[in-house]
């Protein structure tokens, strides 16, 4: 087992277990709260729902690697929606007021590597996926 498929294991799991954790808050602490968060942002209330479904499945697939590239990809549409909406203004750190995007920008790299590093073995996608499982 290479050193890189441990660190994608690694890196994968963190980001999996983050954004499960992100989406069951947006629950418990009522989706409709999200939902006019959503709308007080210019969002449609819609998307928050859509949003708090990819972040919890989401994270619980990307956790078990299944569908890993799709949830990446997915997980970035929305660090990048989150930047560009809520975070840019505050810049990178913050502004006292508010938290900056340093995070959401983390995330989003993560995002990328686990994008193109999908291919993982220690993942159930390259068990049910590949043509040679390891």
């Amino acid at each position: 087992m290479k050193k890189s498929e441990v660190g994608t294991l690694i890196l994968r799991l963190f980001l999996g277990v983050s954004f499960f954790i992100h989406g069951v808050s947006k629950f418990q602490n009522g989706i409709e709260n999200t939902i006019g968060w959503f709308d007080s942002l210019g969002i449609p209330g819609f998307v928050g729902y859509i949003v708090a479904i990819i972040e919890l499945v989401g994270g619980l697939l990307l956790t078990i690697g299944f569908g890993t590239r799709y949830i990446a990809a997915l997980f970035v549409f929305i660090m990048i929606g989150a930047i560009w909406k809520v975070k840019l203004a505050a810049g990178f750190m913050g502004n006292g007021q508010g938290a900056g995007f340093e995070l959401d920008l983390a995330f989003a790299v993560m995002a990328v590597y686990i994008f193109l590093n999908s291919k993982s073995a220690l993942s159930l996608d390259s068990k049910l996926f590949s043509k040679n499982p390891q």
